[in-house]
């Protein structure tokens, strides 16, 4: 799929200049002696829940005069980052040793509030000169004792600083809390907090345009990488050996047909037709409920170019680690320019289907993805707000939303659906359809819908699962997924997969004489979308520790909406593999 330069470079453009980028604020910038270098404090929350954060002074930490909101790009309050000026000092190559910044008596209520942030591990993100730096706010010492209630709670109160230069530039910087610096929780009293902080800053050869390769290479360890060319080999053999078996099947059986029937044409004219030639009348009969097929295809290539668009940006180098919001900026920017592609597709293909009431397909097709998932971010969001959690969207960002949508995305889907309706395209049908439909003959259970979408999902499924688990540690943890181009590998084999079951599943179809395979192709192409959502419940209980209403309707409800779109998007695939082979196949033979 070609793609023009001059839109991608736009698109990057626009991501760059809106996600609150790492570069935007720092990589101009040199420091002299005692410059102040800018600091915030993003959020905290449970380190097992990354869904559940809060601002950084929710907790009450010492708060400092005049603590200033940093101005976030939309892709940055999308992911939740709150940043506000820390109440440390750090100015360049200014050494400290145990500064107290604050002495703070803390009452029971804030004593109850620290001790259940720790119970429940707690983490705290800072951002400097726009290096991430994450620290536990706490620990809990069990000491070997089985009773909760006998756990001891301590609050860290001394975080030290080790910050790496490289002439006037800021490289790196780690922060280690102090073990034997602590104010015990434990009992509901009353207790004073002295919080402090050392500095210690040492030079380093590392150029200032490598200080983010050490994020980037956490995903590229060679163990890690081991396991991902393990991934990729394992699917590369099975989709070989089962698309190889399929094929050669499916090839030899579809020789056999075309010598059987050009046999039969040269035979007596009263012989009886069977297999899918016998249903050449009806083979190409519109389906049911065509505007929804038509809405369902274009928002499934939408979503389609969407994820080609933004492998691009990937492989490009636009999203790499901690660029704060980049992906979301993209999939809003992205999804917003490619509406009217929804639109043409949908209406062309309607129109195509002999469908008269083009308007409301239209509305049918903006709705169709977006439907869904708004009503899940309302509910989703109804959640945050309850929490005080920073996931919960401001009033103003989702009247961007709002307006993006209106002045952007509307505007091009009718755009597109006025261009797919003018097309004047017609079907491309290489038989004729008869005037009454043929009755569909007895089938046994395992050809009924429901058996084949579970076939027709597992071959794909597998051939993604082992990458599936780092993709979801990254996005519903605090892994870095770095590895694109392997991703990219990934996805192509998923489409070639699902493409080719497809296909094999509709010559089945078609050869027991069941000449409704438009809706089944769809939907045997698009159930991986359930596989991968079956396998959130897999992941959620057995291989992450999250807990509580709001992680879990978080995690459930934004899956659904991903699995929904990937059913979209692979079900797309799926009919236009499946359209083009029954073409084929019906264009070769003769039919009276």
């Amino acid at each position: 799929m070609r793609l023009p330069t001059s839109l991608l470079l736009f698109i990057g453009a626009l991501i760059f200049s809106g996600a609150g980028n790492v570069r935007s604020d720092a990589s101009d910038h040199r420091y002299k002696d005692g410059d102040s270098v800018p600091l915030y404090a993003n959020k905290v929350g449970p380190f097992h829940n990354p869904s559940e954060t809060y601002r950084y002074f929710d907790l009450p930490f010492c708060i400092p005069e005049g603590v200033k909101d940093k101005k976030e790009a939309l892709g940055e309050v999308l992911n939740g980052d709150r940043l506000v000026s820390a109440p440390y000092k750090l100015n360049f190559r200014e050494e400290k040793d145990s500064d107290v910044y604050c002495k703070k008596k803390l009452s029971r209520e804030e004593v109850e509030q620290f001790r259940r942030a720790v119970e429940k591990d707690y983490y705290f993100q800072m951002y400097y000169d726009d290096l991430p730096i994450w620290g536990f706010i706490g620990k809990v010492d069990k000491e070997s004792k089985s009773d909760p209630s006998e756990f001891k709670y301590f609050l860290y109160k001394h975080i030290q600083f080790e910050i790496l230069y490289n002439k006037d530039r800021v490289i790196e910087i780690n922060a280690r809390m102090d073990p034997h610096s602590l104010v015990d929780l434990t009992e509901d009293k009353e207790v004073v907090a002295e919080f402090m902080y050392t500095v210690k800053w040492k030079e380093t050869e590392t150029p200032f345009e490598k200080r983010m390769d050490k994020y980037a290479m956490s995903s590229s360890l060679p163990h890690h990488l081991e396991i991902h060319w393990f991934s990729i080999i394992n699917s590369c053999v099975t989709v070989l050996l089962l698309t190889g078996f399929l094929a050669t099947i499916l090839m030899r059986v579809l020789k056999n047909d075309f010598m059987k029937y050009a046999q039969d044409e040269e035979a007596a004219d009263d012989q009886e037709e069977t297999g899918w030639k016998y249903i050449h009348g009806d083979v190409f009969r519109f389906p049911k409920h065509k505007s929804l097929f038509a809405a369902s295809l274009g928002s499934g290539t939408q979503l389609f170019t969407l994820t080609i668009f933004i492998f691009m940006l990937s492989l490009v180098g636009v999203f790499y680690p901690y660029n704060r919001g980049a992906l979301f900026t993209a999939l809003v920017v992205i999804y917003a320019l490619t509406s009217g592609i929804a639109g043409y597709t949908a209406s062309s293909f309607y129109c195509q289907l002999e469908g008269k009431n083009w308007v409301r397909n239209l509305l049918l097709t903006g709705g169709l993805f977006c439907g869904p998932l708004f009503l899940t971010f309302c509910f989703l969001n109804t959640v945050a707000i309850a929490y005080s959690a920073t996931a919960a969207l401001p009033f103003g960002t989702i009247v961007v939303i709002v307006l993006i949508w209106t002045l952007v995305t509307s505007p091009l889907l009718v755009l597109g659906g006025i261009a797919g309706k003018n097309s004047k395209a017609e079907f491309q049908a290489p038989v004729r359809t008869t005037k009454y439909p043929r009755e569909i003959p007895p089938l046994p259970w395992y050809r009924s819908a429901i058996p084949q979408m579970a076939m027709a999902g597992f071959l794909p499924f597998s051939a993604i699962y082992i990458e599936l688990y780092y993709i979801f540690a990254s996005v519903w943890g605090h892994r870095i997924y770095t590895i694109y181009s392997i991703l990219f590998i990934v996805f192509i084999i998923l489409l070639i997969v699902t493409a080719f079951i497809t296909v094999a599943l509709t010559y089945f179809q078609l050869a027991a004489e069941d000449h409704e395979w438009w809706w089944r192709s769809f939907l045997c192409g698009g159930s991986t979308g359930l596989f991968i959502y079956a396998y959130c419940l897999y992941y959620y209980y057995a291989r992450s520790d999250m807990s509580g209403f709001m992680q879990t309707s978080f995690f459930f409800g934004y899956m659904a909406c991903i699995c929904y779109g990937f059913f979209l998007m692979l079900g797309t695939v799926g009919f236009r593999a499946a359209l083009l082979f029954v073409r084929h196949i019906y264009r070769s033979i003769k039919c009276e």
